[in-house]
């Protein structure tokens, strides 16, 4: 499938098209999202002093087809500042079009203009489609992720 992709951040007319997108996101890590929880990152993105920011990836007929949402985090030991890739996620109907190859470039770009010095990002073993994508963009990591669960 080849199309052209447009990257743009987010705006508040995307909010139909994103829960769409997002509660898919949702559904494929098997997460119980409820519209609050939505509601709470949809407020998050709209909050110009919020952390949290988000891209999106347009299709050739206009449709949102992708979302990327990030924000930046210390390195305290390079002193330095990076990009978080919290969610990375495009329409199934939408993949092989390049809108996540799309999604990191300008998620790069983004990194450059504010002086990250890096990009990271997580994702499940067994996503593969994904990681195809990741292997070809970027550099896989010898770190292993551990969670205290807090509730």
């Amino acid at each position: 499938m080849s199309t052209v992709v447009r990257i743009r951040p987010v705006t508040i007319e995307d909010l139909p098209a994103w829960e769409v997108l997002y509660a898919g996101y949702a559904a494929f890590y098997k997460v119980a999202q409820t519209q609050a929880m939505r509601n709470t990152v949809w407020s998050w993105l709209m909050d110009p002093q919020h952390e949290t920011k988000a891209l999106v990836a347009v299709g050739a007929n206009g449709q949102l087809i992708g979302l990327a949402h990030y924000r930046p985090f210390a390195r305290p030991l390079s002193a330095t500042t990076g990009g978080f890739l919290d969610d990375l996620f495009v329409d199934p109907e939408a993949r092989g079009s390049g809108a996540a190859d799309a999604l990191l470039e300008a998620l790069a770009q983004v990194g450059r203009e504010r002086g990250w010095s890096v990009i990271r990002w997580i994702t499940a073993e067994d996503n593969y489609r994904a990681r195809a994508v990741y292997d070809r963009k970027a550099e896989r990591t010898k770190w292993l992720t551990y969670d205290i669960k807090l509730a």
